[in-house]
């Protein structure tokens, strides 16, 4: 499996293809300079694509967040459930 890439990283690879696409090239251009296969390239593209650096931070930081607490929930409804029973 490949390596993780950070946000920081992800945005900083995806201004480098705007770059490319910018000086004439093309996505096939800018996903074979990255090193990215194209789903990669469209899905990295949607989901960090017009973001800073701090602001996807903050969202992966957010959904680290939210995915804590619906385990938190979860495991409380259990315990409910099971102190019911």
């Amino acid at each position: 499996m490949g390596k993780k890439h950070g946000p920081e990283e992800i945005i900083g690879k995806l201004r480098e293809a705007e770059i490319v696409l910018a000086q004439g090239g093309t996505a096939s251009d800018a996903r074979r300079r990255l090193g990215v296969s194209e789903q990669t390239y469209y899905r990295r593209r949607k989901e960090f694509g017009g973001l800073e650096t701090d602001q996807a931070r903050r969202m992966k930081d957010l959904e680290k967040e939210n995915q804590r607490l619906r385990r938190a929930i979860s495991d409380l409804t259990l315990d409910k459930l099971i102190l019911q029973a």
